[in-house]
C-alpha cells in the first residue's frame, strides 16, 4: 500500500485517480508521496519512506529541492496545467490598462445614492476613457505554456506581438502563431512595446531581471504586467520607473508591501492559476505524475531530476530504478553487476541533470539480492528501487 499525503487542499478529480494501491495519510513519516500547493516545506523533515512531491502548480520555491535530490525524492510540478487560467487573467488586465473600467466602477459606487446617478455619470464618464488594444505593440517575455498562448491570444485580438525566449524548444516554436515576431534582444522588447507582460519562472538566472536597465530604457508610458514571480522584477527599479511615468502602471497578482506602496499600481491577489478548472488540471497531472512513478518508474516533469521514461514496467521481469551521482563509469558498474550475476539486462535507459542521474532498466528475470546488495554498495549511488 503506498499512502498519500496532501498538505493543502488538493482536488478531488485528483485524488480520485488513486487505486486500490493507494491511501490518504495524514502522517508524513508514512508517507510514500506528497501532492502540494503553496504550503512551505523548507523546514520539514523527510523520511525514508518518501519517494516522490508533486506540486500542483508550476512554481516550487516552498519546496527544498537540493534537499529532496540528496535524499532521492523527486520533485514534479505541473508545467501548462494552469496555463489558460494565466492567459486570460492577462487578457483581462490588458483591457483593465488599457479602459479604466476600475476607475469609472469606483465612481459609481461613490455616487451610488445619487438620485440623478443616470445623468451625473454621462457627465463623469469621458474622465475614465481609455484606448483600444487593437494595433498596440505587446512584448511577452517567455514562450513557454502560458507566455505562447497569451502571445497567440493577443495576435487573434488585433495586437502586434514581439515575442522572446532564448530558452525556446522546438516544439515551442510550432505553438505559436506565424504572425508573432521572434525577437531575441530583450532591450528590443522593453524599447519598442506599449504592453509587457512576463512569463518566466523565478532562478537564479532571472531573478530581478527586469532591472533598473530594462526600466530605463522601456517605452514611455508603457503598461508592465507580471503574473509570474514578483522576485523577477526589481521593485526599485519599477517604482522610480512609475514615479518618472515611463511606466504608466504596474500590474500584478503578488502584494508585497513594496508594491504596494508604488505609485499606479493594479494589484490583485494571487489569482493568476485560482480557477476551478486550472485546480483541477493541476490536481489531475499531479497525480497521475506520482503514480507513474511510484508504479513503473517514470519521471515527467521534475524540476530537480532528469526527466526519463521507458512506459509501464512489463508484467515479466523486474525494473530497477536507480538514482545516482552524474559520474563518469556508473552505467559501467551497474551493468558489470547484472552481468556478473547472470541476470540479462532486456532494456536500459540514462538521463542526467547537473549532478544527478537516473537509470531505468528492465531485467528478462528476478533480480537477485546479491546484486541490489552491490548495487547499493557503490558509493554514488543515492537510491535503488526493485518495482
Amino acid at each position: 500500500m503506498y499512502n498519500i499525503l496532501c498538505l493543502n487542499n488538493i482536488s478531488h478529480y485528483g485524488t480520485d485517480l488513486l487505486t486500490d494501491s493507494y491511501a490518504l495519510t495524514d502522517d508524513a513519516s508514512q508517507a510514500t508521496g506528497i501532492l502540494v500547493r503553496s504550503a512551505d516545506m523548507h523546514s520539514m523533515d523527510f523520511s525514508e519512506n518518501l519517494l516522490a512531491i508533486a506540486r500542483a502548480g508550476a512554481g516550487v520555491n516552498n519546496i527544498p529541492l537540493d534537499e529532496c535530490a540528496k535524499q532521492g525524492i523527486v520533485v514534479f510540478n505541473t508545467p501548462g496545467a494552469n496555463a489558460n487560467a494565466v492567459k486570460e487573467l492577462t487578457l483581462c488586465s490588458l483591457f483593465l490598462a488599457s479602459r479604466d473600467i476600475i476607475g469609472g466602477v469606483e465612481w459609481i459606487k461613490e455616487h451610488a445614492q445619487s438620485e440623478t446617478i443616470g445623468k451625473d455619470a454621462e457627465k463623469a464618464k469621458k474622465a475614465f476613457a481609455g484606448k483600444e488594444i487593437i494595433g498596440k505593440k505587446l512584448g511577452v517575455i517567455g514562450l513557454g505554456a502560458i507566455g505562447a498562448l497569451v502571445a497567440n491570444a493577443a495576435v487573434d485580438l488585433g495586437m502586434d506581438v514581439y515575442g522572446v525566449d532564448p530558452y525556446m524548444s522546438v516544439d515551442g516554436a510550432w505553438q505559436l502563431s506565424s504572425r508573432i515576431h521572434h525577437v531575441t534582444n530583450y532591450d528590443e522588447i522593453y524599447k519598442n512595446c506599449d504592453f509587457l507582460t512576463i512569463h518566466v519562472p523565478a532562478m537564479p538566472a532571472t531573478m530581478g531581471m527586469v532591472d533598473a536597465h530594462a526600466c530605463s530604457i522601456m517605452k514611455p508610458g508603457c503598461v508592465f504586467l507580471n503574473f509570474s514571480r514578483d522576485t523577477l522584477v526589481d521593485t526599485e527599479a519599477m517604482a522610480k520607473a512609475l514615479e518618472e511615468g515611463r511606466v504608466a502602471k504596474y500590474i500584478t497578482d503578488f502584494a508585497t508591501p513594496e508594491v504596494m506602496k508604488m505609485k499606479n499600481v493594479l494589484v490583485f491577489p494571487h489569482l493568476g492559476a485560482s480557477t476551478a478548472e486550472a485546480e483541477d488540471n493541476c490536481a489531475i497531472m499531479a497525480t497521475r505524475q506520482i503514480m507513474d512513478y511510484i508504479e513503473n518508474g517514470n519521471i515527467v516533469n521534475s524540476v530537480n531530476y532528469p526527466n526519463c521514461t521507458m512506459g509501464p514496467k512489463s508484467q515479466e521481469g523486474t525494473r530497477i530504478a536507480i538514482m545516482h551521482a552524474n559520474v563518469p563509469n556508473m552505467i559501467g558498474q551497474i551493468s558489470k553487476i547484472f552481468g556478473d550475476a547472470g541476470e540479462n539486462i532486456a532494456n536500459l535507459t540514462n538521463k542526467a541533470r547537473g549532478d544527478y542521474a537516473y537509470t531505468l532498466i528492465d531485467l528478462d528475470n528476478e533480480a537477485s539480492e546479491e546484486a541490489i546488495a552491490a548495487l547499493n554498495a557503490i558509493s554514488d549511488i543515492i537510491r535503488v528501487r526493485v518495482l
